[in-house]
């Protein structure tokens, strides 16, 4: 039996990325830059919870939460939780609970261990679990790639993304060249070494190109340099080889907003495809408009849902800014929201510009090379 080209190409694409993918899982991730205590940890079941020690400030508490926990093999330790009066970091466990405990590399019955934190991971990994069924259930084959290309991403990130920015390569250019391989390997492998594989990342990357060059000129020109992201500051104490986090903020808005625009270039570079298989003969200028027409009835709604997912994540700033009755002129130049208007603006930009580009690149790929083939012959 004969064996298509397509399917080899797609079995040799597959075991590059498996291969890929297992260098990255044993590839060490990032150097450690701060040394901490030489310690361990372990889950523990709460059994037992003494707050006498705790003042209540309100909305905030401060002191210490003296905790006795049992841990998984059975031995039983006190507990401290120290409380800071902060309430990102703060936790109130209470009986029954399952935490995470600091274990000091030498430990006796007289030991006081650290509680850290819950367990979450047990409910983690069950939600990933049942994203990872409807995927493939839902999607079939093509739910399992995209399960794949979930987990390469990822992969890609945390051992190739982040240890190249803390050795001190520019966190902008890095995040480009990641997300040139990940909408690669996305792309192909969801449409294949196909006409619209590579319309769809062209048209993809064109459009990251122009977000690069426009968060770069607008968090200049308005004095975004990056300070707003979370542990901005303690990074920078941490890690001598951060140089700018102002290139980090540009690399962090274009590893957000690559996703909605590889959606919406494959979206187009499909839509495509199918009226050339439908219409045979059309020419380059009518695929052009016809990728126009099916960007423009896409981009409105994915513009609005890059804005709402943006929006999300400062809902509480905006909240205090309208409680304090802040003018919107007056929160809009603030440090904060300027940024977020970058992050956002600049997203949505690109996610415009990607229609027409993908359009054009997926008129000459279906459309001019054929249409002068059939005239020569």
């Amino acid at each position: 039996m004969k064996i298509s080209k397509s399917i080899l190409t797609s079995i040799f694409l597959g075991i590059v990325l498996a291969s890929v993918t297992v260098y990255l899982i044993l590839k060490p991730g990032a150097d450690v830059l701060v040394s901490a205590p030489v310690s361990s940890t372990s889950t523990a079941k709460v059994i037992a919870v003494d707050d006498s020690s705790v003042e209540d400030l309100g909305n905030v508490r401060y002191g210490t939460q003296r905790l006795k926990v049992a841990l998984c093999d059975g031995r039983q330790f006190d507990a401290e939780n120290e409380l800071r009066a902060q309430m990102e970091l703060d936790k109130m466990f209470q009986l029954g609970d399952k935490i995470v405990v600091e274990l000091p590399k030498t430990i006796n019955e007289n030991t006081v261990l650290f509680a850290r934190d819950y367990w979450r991971i047990g409910w983690a990994v069950a939600l990933f679990v049942l994203f990872a069924v409807l995927l493939c259930i839902f999607g079939g084959w093509t739910g399992l790639r995209a399960l794949f290309t979930f987990f390469f991403s990822c992969l890609a990130i945390w051992k190739i993304l982040i240890p190249a920015v803390l050795n001190g390569a520019s966190a902008s250019l890095v995040s480009f060249l990641t997300v040139a391989v990940l909408t690669g390997v996305i792309v192909f492998l969801v449409a294949g070494i196909s006409r619209v594989g590579v319309s769809a990342f062209a048209g993809s990357m064109l459009g990251v190109a122009v977000s690069l060059v426009l968060v770069w000129f607008f968090s200049k020109v308005m004095y975004v340099d990056g300070a707003t992201m979370p542990f901005a500051q303690q990074l920078v104490n941490a890690n001598a080889n951060i140089v700018s986090l102002r290139d980090i903020f540009i690399g962090s808005v274009i590893l957000a907003s690559s996703g909605a625009v590889m959606d919406l270039a494959m979206d187009i570079a499909a839509g495509m495809a199918e009226v050339r298989r439908h219409n045979p003969d059309v020419g380059f200028k009518d695929l052009f408009f016809s990728g126009c027409r099916i960007g423009r009835a896409v981009v409105g709604t994915m513009t609005t849902t890059l804005l709402l997912a943006y929006s999300g994540g400062y809902l509480t700033l905006l909240m205090v800014y309208a409680s304090e009755g802040v003018r919107p002129i007056d929160f809009i130049n603030s440090t904060l929201v300027s940024a977020e208007v970058v992050k956002t603006l600049v997203g949505s930009f690109g996610l415009v510009l990607v229609a027409p580009f993908t359009a054009l690149a997926g008129a000459f790929v279906f459309g001019y090379p054929i249409n002068n083939v059939k005239k020569e012959k």
